[in-house]
């Protein structure tokens, strides 16, 4: 009689997802988002099944020592200004998980980082517009993570890499951002702006695709990149890629999401 091979399920990958600028999808004018809309809507599908939970890092929560959000039901934080009213009412009642977090806070502390539960955050627009798109029937469990001020590169490499088990136990780890964040410049015209756009991009994709440890050594650095500060007078829609390289481990990345959105490159990258 043979023995039954009981097969190992697939370990869910990392993502960096591009948020878009503020409720964009869900606005008139909305068309220059189009190819990003339908690239969010595919995520799902996309996954090896459906994830127990997901822990999110947006470029839009930052604390002194990393904060994890322990909220069992979330509530919105509309934090952009300016936009239509129907905008201030869009929902996303998807809950958190209590248990998640604390998971997450014990795993961070075994790699010496300490952290804190935040039981009153809610979902800021990096983390609710994208997943409206993304996870629309809001059924997932979500526990976001916040950034680290002093925004170091390797510290937040070295959360991606405590959070890495969480792979295994089916838990989606998702960073969201823009590989361009410069709002001053978003609509200039500028011949060098569009260049440094570009620049940075094509050396993000190229750091992205390396092995592991000659991307990491290159994120560490990505000051140096041709228009690195240009495309990010400051970087915290840059840093969530730091974690989910960090998460990422060996596993190569690739970008499967790439668009020009006023003339500048925004791409999106998926590890394993």
């Amino acid at each position: 009689m043979k023995e039954r091979i009981m097969a190992v399920p697939e370990r869910q990958p990392v993502l960096f997802l591009p948020h878009g600028g503020g409720p964009c999808f869900f606005m008139e004018g909305s068309e220059k988002w189009a190819h990003m809309a339908d690239y969010l809507r595919a995520i799902e599908n996309s996954l090896p099944r459906k994830p127990d939970a997901i822990v999110v890092v947006s470029g839009h929560w930052e604390t002194e020592k990393p904060s994890v959000a322990s909220n069992a039901h979330p509530p919105l934080l509309y934090d952009y200004n300016g936009f239509p009213p129907h905008t201030y009412q869009l929902r996303y009642p998807a809950p958190g998980s209590p248990a998640h977090a604390a998971q997450i806070c014990k795993l961070l502390a075994e790699a010496g980082i300490e952290a804190a539960e935040d039981e009153a955050r809610g979902f800021d627009h990096g983390v609710f517009i994208p997943f409206m798109l993304a996870f629309p029937k809001a059924d997932i469990p979500i526990v976001e993570l916040s950034l680290q001020r002093e925004l170091d590169p390797e510290f937040h490499l070295k959360i991606g890499r405590a959070l890495a088990p969480l792979r295994d136990e089916n838990v989606l780890i998702v960073a969201t951002g823009m590989t361009y964040h410069n709002l001053r410049h978003f609509r200039d015209e500028n011949p060098a702006v569009l260049q440094a756009s570009q620049a940075f991009d094509a050396w993000l994709v190229r750091t992205v695709e390396s092995s592991s440890h000659v991307r990491d050594q290159a994120l560490r650095q990505w000051e140096g990149a041709p228009g690195a500060r240009l495309c990010h007078p400051r970087e915290e829609h840059l840093l969530p890629l730091m974690v989910a390289a960090g998460a990422a481990g060996k596993d190569q990345g690739a970008r499967d999401f790439r668009d020009v959105i006023m003339d500048k490159s925004l791409s999106g990258f998926r590890f394993g």
